[in-house]
C-alpha cells in the first residue's frame, strides 16, 4: 500500500523540478510511511510512499523491467502475483524482487496495455513507457485505490491524493460549481469530477494514455450485465461459498500482521468466518468500536461472532467526545469533502486496529452486492404507495407525516418516512441517491447561489447507459456499487485507514464475485422484503442465527444531537450568516433557517447540517478562499 504521483511535461525538452515532485510525495506520508522512491528522467518523474507488506526488504519503488524502458509506481496490492510471475518466467522474464508490483512492468512489456485485465487486485497504477514515450495510469476494476490527474497547458500531474496535485505551486484552486452541487446532493463527488475546476478523478475500471500529449481514457472492465438464466439456488450457495472463501484466502497473503474488523453485521462476520477456514482461528484477530450511545452500539454482535469462532478479539469503547476530539484529523486528512459522519469511527476503528496489525480485512461491498440496505425495500413499498391518489397523499398522507415528532435517534421512523416521502415522486433510480443523500435538486436551486451546474444526477443516466440491458433491480444494485460504494465507502475506508497508515482489503470486492453475483437475478438477492437472501441461504449454519437474521445496522453517529450539544458552537461559527454570505456559495438565508429550525426541534436537519459544516471545516483547511470568491464574482458579473 502506498502514495504514488508524478510529473509529465508536455514539452519534452523540459526537465522536472525534483524539488516539486518530492514535495508532492511527501504529503503522502501517511500512506507510505516506511520508504520514499524517486524517478527522473527529463521531462518525466514518478514517486511513492510506500506502506511495506510484502518482500518488506526489497519492494522499493519504482520498478523497472529487465533493461529500464519501463518503470511503474503503483498504489495497492496485486494478490495473484505469484501465478503471474510464474507465468512470466516461462516466457522468459527475470525478476530481481519478491514483490508484487515488480509484475506490472514485465505484464506490460509482454502484453501492452491489456496487461491490466490480467491482474486481480486493488490499485492504482503509473507506467512510463520511455520508447514510445507513452505515460499510462489505470485503476483497479471496483475503484478501491484512488487516482486524481490534471492536464494543465503545458504539463500533466497524477496523484493518489488531491493534496499531492495541490501541492504543486501552479495549480490554482477554483470551485468546480457542478462538483459542489453534486456534493451536497450525494454527500460525495462522483468521478470524474472533483471539487476543484481541472482535477479530476480516473473512473473505476479505466485506463488513461497521455500520448503524442493527447490525454485517452479507456474502459478496461465493467460490471457484467447479462443475467444467468435458470440457475439453480443451491448452485448459486455452492458458487458464492467456494469464490467468498477464495477471495478471502487471496487476501492473506502478507509479510506483515494480519487482521479483520468485526462489526458483528453479516458482511464483516462472513470474512471472519473465511479467515479461520483458512488460517487457525486463534491467530485470526478481530477488531471494533462500542459506543456509549446505546442506539448506535453493536458491539455485543461482535463479541457473539469473536466468540463463536474463537477469533484473538480486541474491542475499543468510545465516548462521544472522544469522537469529536478526531474533527481536526479528519479535516487535514480529507482533502476533498465526503459528508459520510462514520468515516470518524471507521478512522477510530482504524487508529485503534493499526496498533495491532497492519493489513485488515472488511466486509465492504456485501450490501452493494446482494441488496442489503432498507432503500431496496423502500423501492417496493414505493409500489404500494403509488396506488393511493396523489391527492390523498397530499391531503392526508404527507400533513400527517409532518405533524409527526421530530426524534434525533439514528434512523428513528419519522426520518425514514419524511426521507421516502421526500424521493418517492423523483423519477427511478435517481430517488436512491435523494434518499441516500442530502439535499434534493429543489433544494439545490434554493441553498446554491451559483447556478452553473445542471442535472445534478447525470450520473446516474452516464452509469445507466452501459447497463441498459440488465433487469430494473440489477440496475439499482449496479448504481450503488458504481456510486455509493465506489465513491463514498471505499473512499471513506481509504482515507480513515491511509491516514494511520493501515491498509484495509476488501474480498467482496474480488472480481470474481462481483461477475458471478452481479448476473444472479434480482429476486435471489431481495426476496419479498428479505435483504441479502441468497448470501443469507449461503452462510446459513456457518454463522449464529441472531447475526444471519438481524437487521442492517450501520455505522452511525449521533449527528442530530451532537448539533444540539457539544459541536453547537463551532457549527454556528462556521455556518454564520456573515461568513457564508462573504464566501458566496450559500444562501445565508436558508442555511440559517436549517440550522434554527433544527435547534428548536423543528425538523430534523442533522444530514443537511453535516453535510454543509463538512464543507466548510474543508473550506478551512484546503479551499483558496480568495480564488473562490473572486470566480464567484466573475460568475455573476
Amino acid at each position: 500500500m502506498c502514495g504514488i504521483c508524478g510529473i509529465f511535461y508536455i514539452d519534452q525538452l523540459r526537465n522536472v523540478n525534483s524539488n516539486i515532485l518530492y514535495k508532492m510525495n511527501r504529503t503522502m506520508i501517511h500512506r507510505g510511511p516506511d520508504d520514499e522512491g524517486i524517478y527522473i528522467k527529463g521531462p518525466v518523474g514518478l514517486a511513492m510512499r510506500r506502506l511495506s507488506i510484502i518482500d518488506i526488504s526489497g519492494g522499493h519503488q519504482p520498478q523497472a523491467n529487465e533493461d529500464g524502458s519501463i518503470f511503474v509506481v503503483s498504489n495497492g496490492e496485486i494478490y495473484n502475483f505469484k501465478e503471474i510471475k510464474e507465468d512470466l518466467e516461462s516466457r522468459g522474464h527475470i525478476f530481481k524482487t519478491k514483490s508484487d508490483t515488480e509484475v506490472i512492468p514485465h505484464l506490460y512489456e509482454e502484453f501492452g496495455v491489456s496487461f491490466v485485465k490480467k491482474i486481480n487486485g486493488m490499485f492504482g497504477l503509473a507506467i512510463w513507457d520511455s520508447k514510445n514515450k507513452k505515460l499510462i495510469l489505470a485503476r483497479d476494476r471496483m475503484g478501491k485505490k484512488p487516482l486524481y490527474y490534471t492536464k494543465q497547458k503545458d504539463f500533466f500531474l497524477f496523484g493518489s491524493e488531491l493534496k499531492a496535485i495541490l501541492a504543486h505551486p501552479d495549480i490554482e484552486r477554483r470551485i468546480d460549481y457542478s462538483g459542489l452541487a453534486k456534493y451536497l446532493a450525494y454527500e460525495y463527488i462522483p468521478a470524474p469530477r472533483s471539487i476543484f475546476e481541472g482535477i479530476f478523478k480516473l473512473e473505476a475500471g479505466c485506463m488513461l494514455i497521455l500520448e503524442n500529449g493527447n490525454i485517452s481514457i479507456k474502459k478496461y472492465w465493467d460490471i457484467p450485465t447479462e443475467e444467468i438464466s435458470n440457475i439453480k439456488e443451491s448452485d448459486a450457495i455452492h458458487i458464492i461459498k467456494d469464490l467468498l472463501f477464495a477471495a478471502v484466502k487471496r487476501r492473506l497473503i502478507s509479510d506483515v500482521p494480519i487482521g479483520a474488523f468485526l462489526s458483528g453485521g453479516i458482511d464483516s462476520s462472513i470474512v471472519t468466518c473465511m479467515m479461520t477456514k483458512a488460517m487457525p482461528a486463534q491467530d485470526v484477530k478481530t477488531f471494533s468500536i462500542a459506543f456509549a450511545e446505546k442506539s448506535f452500539d453493536e458491539s455485543s454482535f461482535a463479541k457473539t461472532v469473536a466468540c463463536h469462532f474463537g477469533t484473538k478479539h480486541h474491542e475499543y469503547v468510545c465516548t462521544p467526545n472522544e469522537l469529536l476530539v478526531l474533527l481536526p484529523k479528519v479535516k487535514a486528512f480529507l482533502d476533498e469533502p465526503l459528508g459520510d459522519p462514520s468515516i470518524i469511527p471507521t478512522y477510530l476503528l482504524s487508529k485503534f486496529t493499526r496498533q495491532y496489525v497492519t493489513v485488515a480485512l472488511s466486509g465492504d461491498g456485501g450490501d452493494e452486492l446482494f441488496a442489503g440496505y432498507p432503500t431496496y425495500q423502500a423501492e417496493k413499498v414505493l409500489s404500494f404507495y403509488k396506488v393511493i391518489p396523489s391527492l390523498l397523499q397530499r391531503v392526508i398522507i404527507e400533513p400527517l407525516v409532518s405533524m409527526l415528532p421530530v426524534s434525533d435517534e439514528n434512523v428513528s421512523f419519522d426520518f425514514k418516512i419524511r426521507q421516502f416521502l421526500k424521493g418517492a415522486r423523483i423519477r427511478s433510480p435517481a430517488r436512491h441517491f435523494v434518499w441516500m443523500g442530502s439535499f434534493a435538486e429543489p433544494e439545490l436551486d434554493e441553498i446554491l447561489l451559483n447556478k452553473k451546474y445542471q442535472n445534478v444526477f447525470d450520473d446516474v443516466d452516464h452509469y445507466l447507459c452501459s447497463y441498459a440491458n440488465a433487469t430494473a433491480g440489477n440496475r439499482i444494485l449496479y448504481l450503488y456499487e458504481k456510486l455509493y460504494l465506489g465513491e463514498d465507502l471505499l473512499t471513506k475506508v481509504d482515507r480513515a485507514s491511509m491516514a494511520e497508515s493501515l491498509e484495509v482489503r476488501a474480498p467482496f470486492l474480488d472480481y470474481h464475485i462481483i461477475e458471478f453475483v452481479n448476473r444472479l437475478p434480482y429476486k435471489m438477492k431481495l426476496k419479498g422484503f428479505t435483504t441479502k437472501y441468497i448470501l443469507k441461504r449461503a452462510v446459513d449454519g456457518f454463522l449464529p442465527a441472531n447475526i444471519i437474521q438481524r437487521p442492517k445496522k450501520g455505522f452511525g453517529l449521533p449527528i442530530a444531537k451532537w448539533i444540539k450539544g457539544p459541536i453547537k458552537d463551532l457549527v454556528q461559527e462556521l455556518l454564520h450568516p456573515e461568513k457564508i454570505k462573504r464566501e458566496g456559495f450559500f444562501d445565508p438565508k436558508i442555511v440559517s433557517k436549517l440550522l434554527d429550525d433544527h435547534l428548536k426541534f423543528k425538523a430534523n436537519n442533522a444530514k443537511k447540517l453535516w453535510t454543509l459544516f463538512i464543507f466548510e471545516m474543508w473550506l478551512e483547511e484546503w479551499g483558496n478562499h480568495h480564488q473562490s470568491r473572486s470566480n464567484q464574482g466573475r460568475s455573476n458579473a
